[in-house]
C-alpha cells in the first residue's frame, strides 16, 4: 500500500524542515505549504489523506483555515499542531472538526511521540475504511 499523503502546514521553514524530516521517516509522503493559501490549493489539487496545521499562520490563522478546510473536505482528518496552549482555541478547533490538538511546546521526544500516536492511529483508521 502506497504511503499515505501528509499535509503538513507551517510557516517557519527549520519546523517544516524538521517536521517533514521527522514525519517522512514515519512513512508519510510530505506536502509542505507555508500559508493558507497554499494549504488550501494543495488540498484541493495533490489528493491528500491528512493534514498538520499549524495555528499562527501569516493572513489567516489556523481556525480560518480549518473553516476553509471543512468546506473542501470534511472528511480529512486534520491534526492542529500550535504554541498556543489556550483551553478556548481547542475547543474552537474541535467544534470545526480537528481531530486532534497537539501543543507545540517545543521538538521534546514527548511532543514527536504525541504527533506520532495520533498520526498511526489516524492512519490504521484510514486503511482499515479503504
Amino acid at each position: 500500500m502506497a504511503n499515505l499523503r501528509l499535509l503538513l502546514v507551517d510557516d517557519e521553514p527549520d519546523v517544516i524542515r524538521v517536521m517533514k524530516a521527522r514525519i517522512s521517516s514515519w512513512g508519510f509522503d510530505v506536502v509542505e505549504a507555508e500559508d493558507a493559501k497554499t494549504a488550501l490549493e494543495a488540498l484541493i489539487s495533490k489528493n491528500l489523506d491528512i493534514v498538520v496545521l499549524d495555528y499562527s499562520l501569516p493572513g489567516m490563522d489556523g481556525l480560518g483555515v480549518l473553516k476553509e478546510i471543512r468546506k473542501i473536505d470534511k472528511k480529512i482528518p486534520v491534526i492542529l499542531f500550535t504554541a498556543y496552549l489556550d483551553e478556548e482555541l481547542k475547543k474552537k478547533a474541535q467544534k470545526l472538526g480537528a481531530n486532534a490538538f497537539i501543543p507545540k511546546v517545543s521538538a521534546s521526544d514527548d511532543v514527536q511521540h504525541t504527533l506520532k500516536s495520533t498520526l498511526d492511529m489516524i492512519k490504521k483508521n484510514l486503511n482499515s475504511i479503504r
